[in-house]
Parts: C-alpha cells; sequence; structure tokens
C-alpha cells in the first residue's frame, strides 16, 4: 500500500513520456498536452494518496520531482523545440526551447531545498509552466494571423524565457491547493476557480478550449500579482 503513490508518480512520469514521443516523433502537440494533462492529474492524485494512506517517504518526495521535471519541463521543452524546427530559422534556435527542462529542473531542485514553500510558492509551479506551453502552442494558429513567422517565433521566445525565469523568480504564488472548503482560508484559490470557469466554458463555446489552459495560467500570474499588492 505504500508503494501507491510512488506507482502513481511512476504514471505522471510515464505520461511524460509519452507527450515528448506525440511531440518530437508524430508533431501532434495536442495529444501530447492530453498526456500533459494526465500527467497533471497524477501528479495531483500521488499526493493525495500519500496523504490517504500516510505513506509519505524521501525517496516518493524525490521521485515525484524527477518526474515533473520529465512531464513538465522536457515534455514542453519537445512541443516547443518541435514547433520551432517546423519554421526556416537560424540554424541552432529551436534548442531555446529546451531552457524549459533546464529551468525547471533548477525550480524544482530550489523547492525541494526550501523550507519557506509548504504552504505558498516562489516562482511559478512547473506544472503551471508545463500546461501552459502545452495547451498554447496547439493553439497558436488562433492568434498568429496578425504577425509574420520570424515576429511570431521571437514573441514565444521571449515569453519563453520570461517563464524561465519567473519559474526561479522569489516571486509569491498562491498555491493552487485548497486548504478546506473555508472561503477566508481558500479566497485566491476560490477567485481562480471561478474564473477558469468561466473562461473554459467561453473558450471552449468557441472552439479554442486549449487557449482556454493558456489564459488561466495567465489569470493566475496575474492574480498572485494582484494578491502581493493587496497583502502589502
Amino acid at each position: 500500500m505504500k508503494q501507491i503513490p510512488n506507482l502513481i508518480t511512476c504514471l505522471n512520469l510515464l505520461a511524460g513520456c509519452f507527450a515528448c514521443v506525440m511531440a518530437l516523433k508524430f508533431n501532434n502537440y495536442t495529444g501530447a498536452f492530453i498526456f500533459i494533462a494526465m500527467a497533471a492529474v497524477f501528479d495531483f492524485l500521488d499526493g493525495f494518496a500519500a496523504r490517504l494512506l500516510k505513506a509519505y517517504s524521501k525517496i516518493g518526495a524525490e521521485l515525484d520531482s524527477l518526474a515533473d521535471v520529465i512531464s513538465f519541463g522536457l515534455a514542453p521543452g519537445c512541443i516547443v523545440y518541435s514547433y520551432f524546427a517546423s519554421y526556416t530559422h537560424p540554424a541552432g534556435f529551436p534548442v531555446i526551447a529546451f531552457l524549459l527542462p533546464v529551468f525547471s529542473a533548477l525550480r524544482l531542485a530550489k523547492f525541494n531545498i526550501d523550507n519557506r514553500q509548504t504552504t505558498s510558492f516562489l516562482g511559478l509551479p512547473v506544472p503551471a509552466s508545463g500546461l501552459f506551453w502545452s495547451s498554447l502552442i496547439p493553439s497558436i494558429h488562433w492568434i498568429a494571423a496578425p504577425f509574420s513567422t520570424n515576429t511570431l517565433l521571437i514573441m514565444i521566445a521571449i515569453l519563453l524565457i520570461a517563464f524561465c525565469i519567473l519559474m526561479v523568480s522569489e516571486v509569491p504564488m498562491f498555491s493552487l491547493k485548497f486548504k478546506n472548503l473555508k472561503w477566508a482560508d481558500n479566497q485566491w484559490s476560490f477567485l481562480l476557480a471561478g474564473i477558469s470557469a468561466g473562461i473554459i466554458a467561453v473558450f471552449a463555446g468557441l472552439g479554442m478550449a486549449l487557449l482556454g489552459v493558456s489564459v488561466i495560467i495567465l489569470v493566475y500570474i496575474i492574480l498572485s500579482v494582484i494578491k502581493i499588492w493587496v497583502e502589502s
């Protein structure tokens, strides 16, 4: 029973591996997103199972970080790399995509030794970054029309670097986990949940559900900044 959380974590890692295959071998970005979304579910369930079964372990914590590097760092990096590589551009340009797994690893290593991040985060959580990139690239055609190809690629590269910096920054981000069902203890999480439901409903109605996921991550970042301002 005590190995169940670790088994679920391994499913997270396996889903991330499949996402890499979908991106690099088949150029199937939507399929890659589905596997990363599955990894996010497993990432939630392994912690839930550990609490339910009281099966905490040091190896479980380390395994969780290793799985997250693959599923939310390397896999989104493969998606962006594949997208960049599909265009003509200066030699070597696509490898900028692999800053995502590098900074994801730095972020997770920092998180593992930082006792300030037990109830909230400093810097953008790696799963949030992974979900942003894995949902943005399959939806990029919805926002690409006004821009030339080179302009769009440069904009994506700049945004990617900004996300990498944000992951290892000291910017406080509120936890996405509900402590209980009390508004006072979870008001920002409730607010994000309500806004997210509205965003998904609107974007799904427009046939752009995946783009809605990217917007939700941006809203999460904005709300975290607003929270800093309100509480300062």
